[in-house]
C-alpha cells in the first residue's frame, strides 16, 4: 500500500496575513494610499537618520579644529 505524498505548504508570515486582511477590508485605492504613506514614513526616518549622522560628522570635524 502506498502512502499519499506529503505536501509541505509554507506557513504564511504575519505580513502575508495582514495583507490578506487588508485586501478584504480596504479598496484598492485605500491600500495603495496606505502603502504610499508607509513608504513616505520609512523614507522620512531614513533622511532623519542621515541628518543626525551628518550633524555628528560636522560637530566632530569642528571640534578637531580648536
Amino acid at each position: 500500500m502506498q502512502t499519499a505524498p506529503v505536501r509541505a505548504t509554507p506557513i504564511p508570515s504575519f505580513g502575508d496575513a495582514l495583507r490578506a486582511v487588508e485586501s478584504l477590508l480596504l479598496s484598492s485605492g485605500q491600500r495603495t494610499a496606505r502603502r504610499n504613506a508607509w513608504t513616505s514614513v520609512l523614507e522620512d526616518r531614513r533622511r532623519a537618520k542621515d541628518r543626525v549622522e551628518a550633524q555628528l560628522v560636522i560637530e566632530k570635524s569642528l571640534s578637531g579644529r580648536s
